[in-house]
């Protein structure tokens, strides 16, 4: 098909270059991570499905014809995502290492071997595989959109958005709308389904952020909600802050010299915690942005 109008040509390019921003989005994570020379415990299951998630799109396009924009920044989504995991592989521990292997070959290998098999085997004409594909991708593609639900609730529990940057998340909502309003244009319903709901979180960031900008975030003293989030010394820091946090109030001491050392005790832990969950929180925002840049280029 392609792009019968410049118009159609023109979306397709400004949702090219939303998308080519989005997927720089990890960078800095991975530039310290090089530069530390440790994964600092998050997880590279964001990064495999992306790259799955890019593979497939190359795949629909080469067989829908003539769409060159899909291919391109899709193309580009499998350079900088092999980029990404091949630093994670070199850094992460042994036993990540091996489990991100083994997603690589189950999904990114063999995950796509499978579809390509069965769409030539179910399907014999191009019409019939085009929406076999197409479906496959649309489910892949929404699903990627449930990752900023874990960002919104932190936003809503912390009344913070310190973790929710404004230009990533309207990078993302403009990329999502550039790519509804092509599929839109193309009458192509795998395109657009996937974007409706790029926009509708989108908005929810928006909607979030004009609320929590202006107020002081309350101190949240809930553990990490993701599994990959709580690393050794979290947990450390975490067990210390509980037996630091009874201590104080089970001692009194009368010379002031004495009290100041018992306050700096008490306070120390206390900051341990706030920093764990701030690089949780930032690790958490950049690995979303990543993958979140998924399903609005599709």
């Amino acid at each position: 098909m392609g792009h019968d109008t410049p118009i159609i040509f023109a979306v397709g390019v400004l949702g090219n270059i939303a998308s080519f921003i989005c997927f720089l989005a990890p960078v800095s994570t991975f530039y310290r991570v090089c530069k530390k020379k440790t994964t600092e415990g998050f997880q590279s299951v964001p990064y495999v499905a992306a790259l799955f998630c890019s593979m497939l799109w190359i795949f629909y396009a080469y067989i829908k014809k003539g769409e060159i924009l899909i291919i391109t920044i899709n193309s580009f989504g499998c350079f900088i995502e092999t980029i990404y995991l091949a630093i994670y592989i070199t850094y992460c521990p042994k036993k990540a290492r091996m489990f991100t292997l083994k997603l690589i070959f189950l999904f990114n290998l063999g995950g796509i071997f499978l579809i390509i098999l069965l769409t030539h085997v179910l399907a014999k004409e191009r019409a019939a595989r085009l929406e076999i594909l197409g479906w496959i991708c649309v489910v892949l593609s929404t699903s990627v959109f449930a990752a900023p639900l874990s960002i919104i609730k932190v936003v809503i529990r912390t009344k913070s958005v310190e973790f929710m940057p404004l230009p990533l998340s309207a990078l993302l909502t403009i990329s999502a709308i550039m790519w509804m309003a092509y599929g839109i244009l193309l009458r192509d319903i795998y395109v657009t389904l996937p974007n409706i709901v790029g926009v509708t979180f989108g908005t929810i960031q928006m909607v979030l952020y004009a609320i929590y900008r202006k107020q002081k975030p309350v101190k949240d003293q809930k553990l990490p909600e993701h599994k990959g989030d709580i690393n050794d010394e979290n947990l450390a820091s975490t067990v210390t802050n509980t037996n630091h946090g009874v201590i104080p109030q089970l001692v009194e001491i009368e010379i002031g010299e004495e009290k100041k050392e018992q306050k700096q005790v008490q306070d120390e832990p206390q900051k341990n915690q706030d920093q764990t969950e701030c690089n949780n929180n930032i690790n958490k925002t950049r690995e979303l942005g990543g993958i979140q840049a998924q399903g609005l280029r599709s």
